[in-house]
């Protein structure tokens, strides 16, 4: 039915989702001519992107209701830029929540209604002149996206109204313009109906947030295409269908079909005279197939001609590849795949989910350089060039419709879904099924998209079965995936693939182990908020052990997190309820593999390693290459072999061997004998042998280690230098040649360290037995489980001390009782040789009934200017036992400041593993050397202690360094990251309190 005049009524009518808007349609590009076709310009697209006219008000019943009219002067209005939010250019509030509506606790809504008090409204204006290649032809008005419903007028005269805010909505206003000024005229609402299906895990903006833009078309128009490219004959040869509906005057037209390889050779050609739906099909033999590893793409081109004359061309990417489910596992062209996959969000810290093909570029190219294969839109289509750049790059795509009506059914009660929606509620039916049109019309040419999603965290009911019943009788390339059907089995039918999130490696082990009927994927896992994703190795590890075990999704790509000033003048990052948002989630929107600036956190090397398609494990003769590609040999690549001693390089080749996909080789390495006593690094790298669309030549995609060791003879003993201890009434005092050490009977420990005349200790190092929250501990309630430790490691006491002599050392140790009971001690013993080194040994000897233990180590406090950090052990980012995968053991110089990942809320950060020597040192050089007495230790130097990272809820709140913290440890326990609300630390990376834990290294002095 066609409007007229536009009605409030259906911003709260579910049925009514889209008014005198055209049918959706394939997103491909077409030109006048073959010149405008190679240049990719069209001169029949006209922008209206930049500057608006622009009203707010903070209900209907304020806004400006007569702003359309023509003779309605706006000049007085603000301005505003489009695309953009309209809380990101100083109206409104930005909002962040999760799973519950935006509402919640605010006002008693249930659906379809909405709010009379607070929805927000834009009024926007754009004057335009047409301009001269539109002129005389159908002209459409598209939106590419906005939140969340929005009413059109030109020249004052209604024109429609949509929603569906993440695919497009276009009218035909040919008969509302004319010659001249053209006043065209939006208002947007923040909620309707379609909030209730709009609950995503995001920040809550509205707006023109994509491209709005006109576009002309031609007298004879192909108006939509349907490319299926398949493989056949054993995936060895391509079957080409071509689906065309043109539009116009059809009167002596023909439709003459190319299509060319990458080298512009054509491999096709067909001729038809057009007709209102035309289908084209063709066997070709021998065609590169299209995959994530070889994205080999043809080029489609379709010319409308008239008498001799091209009116129209149009060009699409074609990729063959055929996708599909047996024996109850996904193979894509013929191979069992595995997705080594992540979510994405839309996002930029300034400009919200408004990116531009900059921030595309950026992320899909850290994907590919990081391993990652394959991408989920969560939770709604992308813009359509994203889509466009996994074709030609290669990227996996789950291609998700536009709902999630999480907060209608998942309380904080638990699984409550009396009105939940859509469900089977007949009025939503249409309005989802839309959804699901919309989203295929538009994507259905990309070959990346190897599954349709009917949404996210809707529950079930019949709704989405309907969605997934359309996706089949539409497609039979693709399969369709929804997790929700896991909460109610009674719409099993609703997903092709079982899917499920956040279940942890244990509870997947005793699915697979079921016999399933599906194939096996998690959409989501691997929580990587803050500090986190623990354990990614128990995961991917299944993908060997379980064929139906087909990879996953890590929640999620990117930080949302927004900028803005503070009241101190600051530029600072936000997260919800920073803005006064309520209600809110706060920083559960900081979950991201890189910062919303988009630089990558540590996080993303452990991905790097365990995503790996080239598995490298050497030997002391060589190496073993698993190639886990599906399709690609490793020719593309070149390998690095070298050796190092005690971390220091001593012998490197590069060699280049062809391991075909999927098989295993031994290369035989001629590394040189060694004899020399030392520790030793047999390192194998993989590299890029040429440049690529997504890094340059010698980027390195993959490493593997070997660790040996040739353990050295006794070394005969130097004569040391005489040295004298003094036992004073409260000090005991150690002097030597070129050192002076005092250890404190009051404080229980050493309080000065002196060496060549500089003092480098001048505070008591403190034993410790806790680390700044992370976001997974604060999930799980860490500190109410484990608060014990921060009180041990903050008020312990020292209750005796002892002193030892001998002819070459002296041992002053100290005894600590813990406020956990009355016989919970540890000790710390200090050993000073005549060279004034200090072995440092502290020993927590395991006592039951207490909660394990975060960690144990001991804190040194020295001077700012010691924040020259080398070491060797594992890195070069931060790692943690149940993330060391990506890590390497080698020689590392960093910084205290660079030391701390900037996570949304400060908390452990900075940890290294398995560290043999460390050195602390001013810009001169001069400082602390740390060397592991028995067995390598764990530690972190860091601007701040944990006390002060534990006490801080944004970056900002951080003083200015004024010391830096050495921290020492025998053990910390993991970071985990199944989830972030309740997963705790697997049972193998705990500390158990009735376990001994011991640290023991060597401090000494660089000085000159």
């Amino acid at each position: 039915m066609k409007y007229d005049e536009a009605s409030l009524e259906w911003l709260e009518n579910p049925e009514i989702f889209s008014v005198n808007t055209l049918p959706a349609h394939s997103a491909h590009s077409y030109y006048e001519t073959v010149a405008q076709a190679d240049a990719k310009i069209c001169p029949l697209k006209q922008s209206l992107n930049g500057s608006w006219k622009f009203a707010y008000a903070k209900n209907p019943s304020l806004r400006l209701q007569d702003f359309y009219t023509l003779d309605y002067d706006v000049r007085s209005f603000d301005t505003i830029q489009v695309p953009g939010h309209i809380q990101l250019q100083g109206y409104d509030t930005p909002q962040y929540i999760n799973s519950l509506y935006p509402w919640d606790g605010q006002e008693a809504l249930r659906p379809p209604f909405i709010s009379r008090e607070y929805n927000p409204v834009g009024s926007y204006v754009k004057e335009f002149e047409l301009e001269e290649a539109l002129h005389g032809k159908q002209v459409v008005l598209s939106f590419q996206g906005v939140e969340t419903a929005f009413y059109v007028w030109i020249n004052g005269q209604f024109v429609g109204y949509g929603e569906d805010s993440f695919t497009p909505s276009e009218f035909d206003v040919t008969d509302y313009l004319r010659e001249g000024i053209n006043k065209l005229a939006v208002e947007v609402y923040k909620r309707s109906s379609a909030s209730w299906l709009e609950d995503q895990d995001f920040w809550r903006f509205s707006g023109i947030f994509r491209d709005v833009y006109l576009y002309a078309i031609p007298k004879v128009h192909v108006q939509d295409l349907f490319v299926k490219a398949s493989l056949v004959h054993q995936y060895q040869d391509g079957y080409l269908q071509v689906k065309a509906q043109i539009v116009g005057d059809r009167t002596n037209v023909r439709l003459c079909a190319t299509l060319k390889n990458a080298d512009g050779e054509v491999v096709y050609q067909q001729d038809e005279s057009a007709q209102e739906t035309i289908v084209l099909e063709q066997e070709l033999s021998n065609v590169l197939a299209w995959s994530a590893e070889s994205p080999h793409l043809y080029q489609l081109e379709l010319q409308l001609v008239q008498d001799g004359k091209i009116i129209e061309v149009v060009r699409q990417q074609v990729g063959f590849r055929t996708f599909e489910i047996k024996d109850n596992i996904m193979y894509l062209n013929g191979k069992r795949i595995v997705f080594k996959g992540v979510n994405r969000h839309e996002f930029h810290p300034e400009r919200g989910r408004a990116i531009t093909e900059k921030e595309m570029l950026w992320d899909i190219r850290l994907m590919k350089q990081h391993n990652i294969n394959a991408v989920r839109t969560s939770h709604y289509p992308n813009q359509s060039r994203w889509y466009e750049l996994c074709d030609e790059y290669g990227l996996y795509v789950i291609d998700e419709a536009n709902l999630e009506s999480h907060g209608s059914w998942q309380k904080p009660v638990g699984v409550e879904p009396s009105w939940n929606v859509p469900g089977s509620i007949p009025i939503w039916r249409e309005n989802v099924l839309d959804r699901a049109n919309n989203m295929f019309q538009r994507d259905k040419n990309h070959p990346s998209i190897l599954m349709w999603s009917c949404g996210n965290e809707s529950y079930a009911g019949d709704c989405i079965t309907a969605m997934t019943d359309f996706f089949h009788e539409v497609d039979d390339t693709r399969i369709v995936h929804y997790e929700g059907v896991f909460w109610n089995r009674e719409f099993d039918e609703a997903s092709d693939v079982e899917s499920q999130m956040y279940t942890t490696p244990h509870h997947v082990i005793k699915y697979l182990e079921e016999n399933p009927s599906k194939p096996f994927i998690l959409c989501e896992y691997m929580h990587a908020m803050g500090n986190s994703l623990g354990g990614l190795h128990l995961y991917t590890e299944l993908a060997e052990r379980y064929p139906q075990y087909q990879g996953g999704f890590i929640w999620d790509y990117i930080d949302q997190a927004i900028f803005k000033q503070n009241e101190f003048g600051e530029k600072v990052l936000t997260y919800g309820g920073d803005w006064g948002d309520r209600a809110t989630d706060f920083e559960f929107c900081g979950n991201g593999l890189v910062f919303a600036d988009r630089k990558p956190t540590a996080k993303l090397q452990e991905v790097k390693q365990l995503y790996a398609n080239i598995v490298l494990k050497p030997d002391i003769e060589g190496v073993t290459i698993h190639n886990q590609r599906l399709f690609a040999d490793t020719t593309d690549s070149y390998f690095v072999a070298s050796l190092k001693r005690d971390g220091e390089l001593i012998w490197q080749t590069e060699f280049q061997v062809t391991v075909l996909a999927g098989e295993t080789k031994h290369v035989v390495i001629d590394y040189p004998t060694q004899t020399v006593a030392g520790e030793y690094t047999y390192e194998v790298t993989q590299h890029l042998q040429k440049d690529t669309l997504w890094a340059s030549k010698g980027h390195e995609l993959s490493c593997g280690q070997l660790i040996h060791r040739i353990e050295a003879t006794a070394a005969s003993q130097e004569n040391p230098a005489d040295f004298r201890v003094v036992r004073g009434d409260g000090h005991i005092g150690v002097h030597g040649y070129n050192f002076d050490i005092l250890f404190s009977v009051i404080e229980g420990g050493l309080v000065s360290y002196v060496k060549n005349g500089t003092e480098f200790i001048i505070r008591t190092p403190k034993t410790s037995f806790w680390r700044a929250l992370t976001d997974n501990d604060r999930g799980v309630k860490h500190g109410f489980d484990r608060g014990s430790w921060l009180g041990a490691s903050l008020y312990q006491k020292c209750i005796n001390f002892s002193v030892e002599e001998s002819a070459t050392e002296v041992t002053v140790q100290f005894t600590h009782q813990l406020p956990l009971g009355e016989n919970i001690l540890h000790t710390v013993a200090y050993t000073v040789d005549r060279n004034g080194r200090i072995r440092v040994k502290g020993e927590y000897p395991g006592y039951a009934g207490l909660p394990s233990l975060p960690l144990y180590g001991i804190d040194f406090k020295v001077k700012s200017s010691y924040n020259y950090v080398r070491y060797y052990g594992y890195g070069p980012e931060e790692n943690y036992i149940d993330r060391l995968s990506g890590a390497r053991l080698g020689i590392f110089d960093t910084t205290a400041q660079q030391n701390v990942q900037p996570y949304l809320v400060p908390q452990e950060t900075g940890n290294r593993c398995q560290v043999r020597w460390l050195e602390v040192t001013n810009s001169r050089g001069c400082g602390l050397r740390f060397t592991a007495a028995e067995t390598p230790f764990e530690m972190s130097v860091l601007p701040y202690s944990a006390y002060e990272l534990e006490q801080a809820t944004h970056q900002e709140e951080l003083a200015p360094s004024r010391f830096t913290w050495i921290r020492l440890l025998a053990a910390q326990m993991g970071v985990g990251g199944d989830n972030s609300w309740g997963a705790p630390v697997h049972d193998e990376y705990l500390l158990e309190a009735t376990k001994p834990y011991v640290f023991s290294f060597w401090l000494d002095a660089i000085c000159e």
